[in-house]
């Protein structure tokens, strides 16, 4: 998943002023709660490059990008501390043996329990990055999801993403009409009047670059 600024032309760039939150360090990974609101990588052009990767670097010089998620999300980030780790963890979510949950709050009440979705997408080049559902020149893309609650008018929902597209549980959730709730390129009217992008990255499950060991890791959901 890419990092974007918003689709307003008129969008300001304000990251939130917060410290580095690490859930856990040790010496081949970091892993590091990002806020939303800050870029995982520089943007183009300097008033872009306040992020998540400049911020750890400047308290781990060797600290190396293994994936990324959008600016608006929260959540669970892992970056590698040597060339061999970040190879290592490279692949594993290459071929996506990385699992990942994400907590999302989406408009309307979903009344199934859970399901999944199977829709390719690419990148919509006339309003990019905004990405949309093409069967002839999307790359697959699926989502499981389970409902966790409904919330007047709302429900809170675990989305299982198996592929990692850009922008892919956020087109997907619409596609299906149940928009993630405060999405600057995918929700409209009601549901875009959200402080912000309510999708967190909620877990990650992996092994460790040096031993193979499973590991979890958690950050709760901010809202």
């Amino acid at each position: 998943m890419n990092d974007a600024p918003g689709p307003n032309p008129d969008f300001i760039y304000a990251p939130p002023d917060t410290p580095l939150d690490l859930i856990h360090e040790d010496h081949a990974l970091i892993v590091v709660n990002k806020p939303a609101g800050l870029l995982s990588v520089p943007g183009k052009g300097d008033h872009l490059s306040d992020c998540l990767m400049a911020r750890l670097q400047a308290a781990f010089p060797e600290a190396l990008l293994v994936h990324r998620l959008d600016m608006d999300t929260s959540g669970v980030m892992v970056f590698a501390r040597t060339p061999q780790a970040q190879r290592h963890l490279g692949l594993q979510f290459e071929k996506r043996q990385v699992k990942k949950v994400y907590l999302a709050r989406v408009w309307g009440e979903m009344a199934e329990k859970e399901g999944h979705i199977d829709l390719p997408l690419i990148v919509d080049w006339p309003n990019r990055p905004r990405q949309h559902v093409n069967f002839e020149t999307g790359k697959p893309a699926q989502t499981d999801w389970r409902r966790v609650r409904v919330e007047e008018g709302t429900t809170r929902v675990r989305l299982m993403p198996k592929t990692g597209r850009s922008h892919q549980l956020r087109v997907h959730m619409k596609e299906i009409g149940h928009p993630i709730l405060g999405d600057p390129f995918y929700a409209t009217g009601s549901a875009l009047e959200f402080p912000r992008l309510m999708l967190h990255a909620e877990s990650l499950k992996l092994r460790h670059p040096e031993g193979g060991r499973g590991m979890s890791f958690r950050a709760p959901a901010p809202f």
